[in-house]
């Protein structure tokens, strides 16, 4: 990240890519980079971070960094990723600030799946010439990233904040102009599926949008009204829109594949605030973590829970309670209880374990 603010300083089309530790790994520099409102362009192919190790997809990691000043931008398939590359170095070089494009790792970045690729013209004509807003110039030496005291700082970070309101606009609007020319609508800040009429939607981000909806057809074929809001951009968070999309709804469920300890979901906390005032169940249901699969089957059941609004406030699909509650009892009775992470794996018998 450092070599890529290097390259942006000096004027250069500036793209690089992370994932998990990665990120986390850069994280000063990621501040750095959008401090300085350089319109860097990164993927974040999403996976979890420890510890314990695990190299599988869920959000944990452009979450962590959601206040970090990057528009983060989320894909729901591989389509839509490759479409929102070529519209984040547009969005950032216009406003000069950098642009996450977050795509679930493995689940997209390492599956196969059919693209329609544009051809370098195409591209070169919807994306102009790179004119970058700053440089630095052998011909009139200037410091960037320097001392600013409190005098200033605070308006350098409104600023920041200015342009992702800004960006509330842009990304619709560059949406509907690659669509103009490529054919293909990507979305823009959310993309709703059958919320017209529904008395129940789930929100959620990435390529599990696409299960969501094949569960959703299933049940709407027996007679329920439920529908399936994407949040496309999680940062600016679209608050207008999303207010728009749910408050015709009863009920709201928040599907995460990240989470905030000691508190519960990360997205059903903008969520909320979108819909403060208004007069809805909302749920927050935590799933997928590290990777774990989200299946139709396992949807089906918690959204029939949640329309008979029985389902808990904030839910773990798929949680192992038994495991969960056999190292809880375990702390509970010995004082030197052992790593939580090695136990739980004896439990389900994924690792040997001792025999007493």
């Amino acid at each position: 990240m450092s070599v890529a603010i290097g390259a942006s300083a000096a004027g250069a089309r500036t793209y690089t890519a992370t994932a998990s530790q990665g990120l986390l790994f850069m994280a000063e520099a990621v501040y750095n980079a959008s401090g300085l409102g350089l319109p860097i362009v990164m993927t974040v192919a999403n996976r979890a971070i420890g510890a314990p190790i695990n190299i599988w997809n869920d959000h944990s990691d452009s979450m962590s960094q959601r206040d970090c000043g990057w528009i983060q931008l989320f894909a729901a398939h591989n389509q839509e990723a490759l479409d929102l590359h070529i519209q984040a170095f547009k969005l950032a070089e216009e406003l000069s600030m950098p642009v996450m494009v977050c795509m679930d790792g493995f689940i997209l970045t390492h599956a196969v799946e059919r693209v329609d690729m544009p051809t370098q013209q195409q591209v070169d004509a919807f994306l102009p010439p790179y004119e970058p807003r700053q440089v630095l110039d052998t011909a009139d030496p200037v410091s960037i990233g320097a001392m600013v005291g409190p005098e200033a700082f605070m308006e350098v970070r409104y600023l920041a904040h200015a342009k992702q309101q800004m960006a509330l606009e842009r990304i619709p609007q560059i949406a509907d102009e690659f669509e103009a020319r490529f054919g293909r609508n990507t979305g823009g800040l959310v993309r709703a599926y059958h919320c017209e009429d529904a008395e129940t939607i789930v929100v959620a981000l990435g390529s599990v949008i696409g299960t969501l909806r094949d569960t959703v057809e299933d049940l709407r074929a027996g007679g329920m009204k439920i529908g399936v809001l994407g949040i496309q951009s999680f940062r600016p968070f679209p608050l207008a829109a999303v207010r728009a999309a749910l408050q015709g709804a009863r009920r709201v469920v928040v599907l995460e594949k990240s989470f905030s300890v000691g508190l519960g979901g990360v997205v059903s906390t903008d969520v909320r605030l979108a819909l403060s005032g208004l007069q809805l169940h909302g749920y927050t249901v935590v799933a997928g973590l590290g990777g774990r699969a989200i299946t139709k089957a396992s949807l089906a059941r918690m959204l029939h829970e949640a329309v008979a609004d029985k389902l808990e406030p904030l839910t773990f699909l798929d949680l192992d309670w038994g495991i969960v509650n056999r190292q809880l009892a375990r702390e509970a009775s010995v004082r030197r209880s052992g790593p939580i992470a090695e136990n739980l794996l004896r439990d389900v018998g994924t690792v040997a374990s001792k025999v007493n």
